[in-house]
């Protein structure tokens, strides 16, 4: 009897034990998730390749290499049988990301007006002078973008933080321009990239390659030399997993580190300025939820003071040598004034109207729904939580300065919240409830709480969109080159001032999307007091401006300064077919 049974059980053992044995497969999700990875890195691989066979063949030669080694990932990706096979794949199609990357910023390095600025902020830096409220015009040549303000003028100096020139210094040597900065902005990319791999779930791994050097966007702000890239590399070891951070009321340190990365990515730039917030406010919930109010507050506080350390120890350099333009100098992008850019609601006075006399309320719009979104993260947390990371940039939206640039820079912590902070991670969070959101009326409450938090921030922007500009123009005459008589050499404008206010008027002319240099006022009072008209000759600051084809779109742009306007004429400045001229 007991051999009987012994032979009975022991095929059933060696059938299990068979089974345990073989190779677990790879989950197909994971197959796709390479897949796009790998094929992401097509994206704007072609451009490269075409310039750098006309003058950097041996960067072609690699970049090649690369097209070879994308193809057989991507076969690789839809065949190997294991899933430790696939993980190892998702490694190569990593390095494959880094090595593209790499060549592109060996074929364009010269960077933007953020990466000429930071280079010439950090050889300043090594020579001992002063980095804040210097202006250096003769940085701004041809091809670099100028940032225009509504006093009619540009601004030339550096307003970021300091981290960036401080990284930026030690690699001087590597050339004229940006390209220091641009190195430390694509090192930044790169290294932020491999810890959120690693940091990731292995399954998830490869979409960190194509979040962060896939497409092209991201590497493309890279080699500009944007130090919100370095914030962002900073910041990413800070989002992952971060509910979890002051776990049982102890920082550890995993968490020292997060907090010191924290106060570190806040003196690279100002983006991780509105993200803050956010964090501390859900990590303060989720430990509450857990700890009670006293332990939660404790964990907090511990983290503002690490990350304010950090914060500090970066900046005290600057705060002891030059703490006037230095707090002037961080403060910059939140008071320069610059000019309406970008694709948020701006665009409704800068193209589908003829302007507003009440722009400043864009700026007012802005601060009030990034409060808003705060308060209501803080209220419904444990719905809102998983969201923190995208919370802030819906700010920017209404902001005077919108461009996509804000959201797409941080869109790897997205990522990062996405697979690591599920909702799970707030299901004890923390959630305020006074008495009046409480009892039988309770949803209402929430509600209408809701909607009064964010109305203020609405009914600002209404405020700011259906503004009127203020100053009326018209052409008087038009003065052409002799020679040619598609140049313009200048205008004689007659512009009355509809507005309460006296104003002070600044012109340009634009062609198409964006805006271009301030055009020189000849004659005209410096300020038109209101309900006046006066007479304005214009030139441009080169003396000359060639007039677009018949297809593109003039407009005569005047801001003002305080307060804050535009009004905006469409023109029609064209040539006839036999060389008369029209208007």
């Amino acid at each position: 009897m007991h051999l009987a049974e012994t032979q009975q059980v022991a095929p059933g053992r060696r059938t299990q034990s068979a089974v345990s044995a073989l190779p677990e497969q790879p989950a197909q999700w994971h197959r796709v998730l390479t897949l796009l990875a790998d094929i992401s890195l097509f994206i704007g691989t072609r451009t490269i390749w075409t310039q750098a066979e006309s003058h950097r063949p041996a960067v072609a030669v690699v970049i090649s290499v690369c097209y070879a080694a994308i193809l057989v990932s991507g076969v690789l990706a839809l065949v190997v049988r294991r899933a430790r096979s696939l993980v190892r794949l998702d490694a190569v199609v990593l390095v494959i990301a880094v090595v593209l990357a790499l060549c592109a910023w060996a074929m364009n390095h010269g960077g933007s007006d953020e990466a000429v600025l930071t280079t010439q902020a950090a050889k300043e830096l090594t020579g001992g002078h002063h980095v804040y409220g210097q202006p250096w015009p003769w940085l701004f040549k041809k091809g670099i973008a100028l940032t225009t303000t509504f006093d009619g003028g540009y601004d030339y100096t550096y307003g970021y933080p300091p981290l960036a020139p401080l990284l930026t210094a030690p690699l001087l040597f590597l050339g004229h321009g940006g390209a220091p900065a641009t190195a430390v902005s694509t090192g930044a990319l790169i290294v932020g990239t491999v810890v959120l791999w690693r940091m990731l779930p292995v399954q998830w791994r490869s979409a960190a390659t194509m979040a962060c050097l896939g497409f092209s966007f991201l590497p493309t702000y890279a080699r500009e030399g944007y130090p919100a890239i370095t914030g962002l590399a900073l910041l990413i070891p800070v989002v992952v997993r971060w509910p979890r951070i002051g776990l049982g009321g102890r920082l550890g340190a995993a968490g020292v580190a997060r907090a010191a990365c924290l106060g570190a990515a806040c003196a690279a730039q100002q983006l991780p300025w509105f993200l803050a917030p956010f964090l501390l406010a859900g990590v303060y919930a989720v430990r509450r939820g857990e700890l009670g109010g006293r332990a939660a507050a404790l964990v907090v506080a511990r983290i503002v003071g690490i990350a304010a350390t950090v914060w500090l120890l970066i900046n005290t350099y600057f705060i002891v040598s030059e703490p006037g333009t230095w707090i002037t100098g961080i403060a910059l992008p939140l008071i320069q004034g610059a000019t309406l850019h970008g694709q948020g609601l701006v665009g409704v006075s800068l193209y589908y109207t003829n302007g507003s006399d009440r722009l400043d309320w864009y700026g007012h719009a802005s601060m009030l729904l990034a409060a808003a979104l705060l308060g209501l993260l803080i209220l419904f947390m444990r719905r809102l939580g998983p969201a923190a990371t995208v919370l802030p940039w819906c700010a920017f939206y209404l902001a005077t300065r919108s461009q996509d640039g804000y959201y797409l820079m941080m869109t790897p912590l997205w990522l990062a919240a996405a697979i690591t902070a599920p909702p799970s991670e707030f299901a004890r969070a923390w959630q305020p409830r006074p008495r009046l959101l409480t009892g039988r009326y309770r949803r209402p409450a929430l509600v209408a709480t809701a909607a009064l938090m964010v109305v203020p921030a609405l009914v600002s922007a209404v405020v700011a969109v259906t503004g009127k500009p203020p100053l009326r123009t018209e052409i008087a005459a038009v003065h052409r080159s002799a020679k040619d008589a598609n140049v313009l050499t200048g205008l004689t404008l007659r512009v009355t001032n509809t507005d309460g206010s006296a104003l002070e008027p600044h012109f340009m002319l634009t062609v198409g999307q964006g805006l271009r240099q301030y055009w020189t006022t000849l004659k005209g009072p410096a300020t038109l007091p209101a309900h006046t008209t006066a007479s304005y000759v214009i030139r441009p600051v080169k003396g000359r401006f060639p007039l677009p084809g018949p297809k593109a779109l003039l407009r005569l742009r005047v801001f003002t300064p305080t307060p804050q306007t535009l009004s905006t004429m469409k023109v029609h400045l064209r040539v006839d077919s036999a060389g008369g001229r029209s208007r």
